[in-house]
């Protein structure tokens, strides 16, 4: 059935969160909530150590029913505002819910403080063995409880961070997506949006890629002392709650014990990351050469080859089928998941002002198909990207057997599914092309390894020092030479890194939306190319274990999730693994050139 429909650019469909919703639908849907939340509250004063495990068990499906009914009206909310960021109606409906959302959150509240707080030690471990899929989101909370304050402080958190971090998010969104860039083009000068001027830094053409990263940085320069305290504030804000009043002992803990990741977990991680950085530094020396330079200047990391082969261009209807056939060849069954989705008209692909730029899948309920935004232009990174965000959402579909409080992977192993499916993707197109395109695949499939592995494990890197920098009172400027340096470390003498490049810390939407998100990009690369690698040695025979890595969800611990197949993400040589992997992809290349 893959070949026989054919695949239209367009909007996605939220009639599977709420069909028709005007004013009266949501507010409709917003009293059962609350209606639920405080039927939910009079357990409070009843609430023993000692309750049975079926009663215990019964409350767990109360909060997984607020829970599920709740984050559906908020992925709406969510994705409309994703729609059109510049819709006075789209914002206004986002606030609402996120404000409702919080209330919520401040109902159930009790419960989470009585679990972690108020339980003992033999009753919990009494109640976590008879818990089934919840075991492991029992003991995570309990792990929390040592960084967890008092009823009336979470609450009052809750509450302020609407107004607080999360509003300096959405402020940030608001104001860098509604940028316009000027760029002059063979000549001509061109109006363009964020998506449109990325893809002129991998033009043919150097002065062309020196020109619109200039007109990007020109932009976030103009307004760096806005972005600049943006930026500044949402780590007060991370540190103060985090560190002063919770008692994480560093800015990224924070995010690692929200990942279910133990610390020397991700230390490792990052310096194996750090360490390897001579293979990236070789491969861009390497590429230098063979664009006819003496050196790469920053603004040339994703030049394309020099080849007489132009550029292919993909439609988006052979641009899904690609994704599809690849997954199919590994396994039908993820590829129906898949299929699922855009079936559904699940997917937003066609760019248009006010959109948010990027991509990104998003899945409101284990029950509801996932939904996808992308910004297809046609070009080849394009369709890895689409391939890439239906990763995300086999992953989700995989685990939608699970509730709602567990099926969600920690942000280390949601990378995985992803990367996998992009691989899948570049296999299925490297035994097609000739040798000429097989050179500019894999040279672009080793500029994709730097971006999601060594760029990210530097932008982690690069947080590290911000956030310490910042919490002893810092400029812009200053926070522009600490991201300097951070490049120079990671280029060495590989690359010429220009002083205008500085800013780009403020172009980085995750280190606003989500402080130290990027390590997970570079976790889940790895992983994947692990994988990947057992599944060229055992074939089709590894897709049920690879199923069944996905279909856990967030149920178990990474490590231990892991180590039931066989790996250990807590040595080194795991991670070595990976980037003896991407050295060997540079060796390959060098042969074929």
């Amino acid at each position: 059935m893959i070949c026989m429909v054919r695949h239209e650019l367009g909007k996605w469909n939220l009639d599977e969160l709420a069909k028709n919703p005007n004013r009266a639908i949501i507010d409709k849907k917003l009293a059962r909530i609350e209606s639920d939340s405080k039927r939910f509250e009079k357990i409070k004063k009843s609430l023993n150590p000692k309750v049975s495990s079926g009663k215990f068990l019964r409350l767990l499906r109360d909060i997984e029913n607020i829970t599920e009914k709740s984050s559906v009206i908020g992925g709406y909310a969510s994705l409309r505002y994703s729609e059109n960021t510049q819709s006075d109606e789209a914002t206004s409906l986002l606030t609402r819910i996120s404000k409702f959302g919080s209330d919520i959150e401040n109902r159930l509240l009790f419960f989470d403080l009585w679990w972690k707080k108020q339980v003992d030690e033999k009753n919990a471990r009494r109640l976590i063995k008879s818990a089934g899929q919840f075991s492991e989101y029992l003991r995570f909370k309990r792990l929390l409880a040592k960084y967890s304050l008092s009823e009336p402080e979470e609450k009052i958190i809750n509450t302020l961070d609407v107004t607080g971090a999360s509003a300096l998010v959405k402020l940030y969104d608001k104001i860098t997506n509604a940028y316009v860039y000027t760029i002059t083009v063979d000549g001509k000068k061109r109006i363009m949006n964020r998506e449109q001027l990325t893809t002129l830094v991998r033009s043919k053409k150097a002065k062309t890629r020196e020109a619109a990263y200039k007109s990007l940085f020109s932009k976030y320069g103009e307004n760096k002392g806005v972005t600049g305290e943006i930026y500044q504030n949402i780590v007060l804000n991370w540190r103060d709650e985090g560190i002063e009043m919770r008692g994480f002992s560093s800015p990224i803990m924070i995010r690692n014990i929200s990942n279910n990741v133990d610390n020397e977990t991700t230390k490792t991680l990052l310096d194996v990351c750090k360490k390897n950085s001579k293979i990236f530094q070789k491969y861009f020396l390497q590429k230098a050469k063979l664009l006819g330079m003496k050196k790469l200047r920053r603004y040339d990391l994703y030049a394309p080859r020099k080849s007489k082969i132009k550029e292919k261009n993909y439609s988006y209807d052979k641009s899904v089928k690609l994704v599809l056939e690849s997954l199919t060849k590994f396994s039908p069954v993820l590829s129906g998941y898949a299929n699922n989705v855009f079936k559904k008209k699940h997917v937003d692909s066609i760019i248009r002002p006010g959109k948010t730029v990027g991509a990104f899948c998003s899945t409101p309920s284990p029950k509801i198909t996932p939904y996808v935004l992308v910004n297809f232009t046609g070009k080849s990174r394009d369709v890895f990207t689409l391939a890439h965000e239906i990763g995300h959402a086999i992953h989700s579909i995989s685990a939608s057997d699970k509730s709602i409080l567990v099926s969600d992977a920690s942000l280390p192993l949601a990378e995985t599914a992803s990367t996998f499916s992009e691989m899948l993707l570049y296999d299925k197109l490297s035994e097609t092309v000739s040798k000429q395109e097989k050179k500019t695949m894999l040279s672009e499939k080793i500029d994709d390894f730097y971006a999601t592995i060594g760029r990210q494990s530097f932008f982690t890197l690069f947080e590290i020092e911000a956030h310490k920098q910042i919490a002893n009172s810092t400029t812009v400027d200053e926070i522009s030479k600490t991201y300097l340096q951070n490049l120079n470390e990671q280029f060495g003498n590989s690359v010429k890194v220009s002083e205008d490049f500085g800013i780009e810390w403020s172009c980085i939407p995750h280190f606003h939306h989500a402080p130290f998100y990027c390590y997970a990009y570079a976790f889940g690369n790895l992983l994947a190319l692990s994988l990947f690698q057992r599944y060229k040695k055992e074939g089709k025979s590894f897709a049920p274990t690879y199923i069944e890595i996905l279909s856990a969800g967030g149920s178990k611990k990474p490590e231990k999730l892991l180590r039931e197949s066989g790996m250990d993400i807590t040595k080194p040589r795991f991670w070595q693994d990976g980037f003896d992997y991407i050295q060997e992809q540079v060796k390959e290349l060098s042969k074929l050139c």
